[in-house]
């Protein structure tokens, strides 16, 4: 005997999840409102305030290091590419170990390495170096030794390569970070989200058939006659309403 094998499965309406989103739009935008307020106090009151300072140190290779006379391309090119070097010679511990000790600060290695951040200033041979804090007067103080220890480390590495300092940190007046705007939206991102997702799974957890068109759509199946219901009558008059009185006034 051949068995048959019925397969399961459950048919999403979309327009009937879109229209239960609808209907409880006012609660997901209360929800979203709700977070994002949240969010915004939880930036205000719980995240630690941040500020940067910012050093700019230029990179020369060996010919312009020992004084030539004129700047070529090929001069600017090699200095272009000894950035990347230099930022590397930065982050590393010897050079990182240096700099605590020199700005008299208490961090390890590894987070004194998070907290700096290089990079190249337009593709040019002067590259930026912003160390974040949330003491101003304490990144301006780990900028400007940076300044101080990295030409050495970098002449010790390499040859005839040097490091000079454009520009030096100054204290900054004004906050980096947190962003209340970010956190704010993420927010209100996370609460549309989790109400609109709680809206659509109680609507497909929802079995009951609260109407013609439902039963129709989902069972395949015409509505012959429909009952009405006597006991819920609007202006309280209906068969039900007169049963009940009649009784409670036979009974008194």
């Amino acid at each position: 005997m051949e068995q048959q094998t019925r397969e399961d499965y459950i048919e999403l309406d979309l327009m009937r999840l879109l229209k239960a989103v609808w209907r409880h739009m006012i609660v997901i935008v209360l929800a979203a409102l709700l977070f994002g307020a949240a969010g915004f106090s939880a930036a205000y009151w719980l995240v630690p305030a941040k500020y940067q300072a910012t050093a700019l140190m230029y990179v020369n290779n060996g010919s312009i290091a020992m004084g030539g006379t004129s700047i070529s391309l090929s001069d600017l090119s090699a200095s272009q590419t000894l950035v990347d070097t230099y930022i590397a010679i930065l982050k590393t511990r010897l050079t990182l170990d240096d700099v605590i000790k020199e700005a008299g600060v208490r961090y390890t290695f590894e987070q004194l390495e998070k907290m700096i951040s290089a990079g190249s200033v337009n593709g040019t041979e002067i590259f930026r170096i912003t160390v974040t804090s949330t003491d101003p007067e304490e990144a301006t103080r780990i900028a400007n030794t940076i300044t101080v220890v990295l030409p050495d480390k970098i002449s010790q590495i390499l040859d005839g390569s040097s490091a000079r300092t454009v520009d030096l940190a100054v204290t900054p007046r004004t906050k980096s970070g947190p962003s209340y705007q970010k956190y704010a939206l993420a927010g209100a991102l996370a609460g549309l989200l989790l109400s609109a997702g709680i809206v659509v799974i109680r609507e497909l957890l929802d079995e009951q058939i609260h109407n013609e068109e439902q039963l129709l759509q989902s069972y395949g199946l015409p509505v012959l006659a429909s009952v009405p219901d006597l006991l819920t009558s609007k202006s309280g008059k209906g068969y039900g309403s007169y049963y009940a009185a009649a009784e409670g006034k036979n009974q008194s």
